[in-house]
């Protein structure tokens, strides 16, 4: 598994588990672009976008954690990057 880390977003990538349907390609280009290296960018659009898009994935095989922000306690947590949810 590889992470990729924004400011705000990581997002993690398990090749093994993908299944090449290309949502992530399709929905947001500025984001995941195979061409490029790194091929996932997580800054390059709105991290709310980012977090649907990997929500999305067919497979599995994206996933994503916040990036804790300073000062909200709720936030503060260290959750498992593979979790797209606060229970993580």
């Amino acid at each position: 598994m590889r992470a990729y880390r924004g400011r705000s977003i990581t997002v993690t990538f398990e090749a093994g588990r993908c299944q090449h349907a290309a949502e992530c390609v399709r929905r947001l280009p500025e984001v995941f672009d195979p061409a490029a290296r790194p091929w996932i960018r997580p800054d390059g659009a709105d991290v709310e976008r980012v977090a649907e898009v990997v929500g999305r994935c067919p497979s599995g095989a994206l996933r994503h954690a916040r990036t804790p922000v300073d000062g909200d306690p709720a936030e503060r947590r260290t959750r498992d990057p593979r979790t797209t949810d606060d229970k993580g």
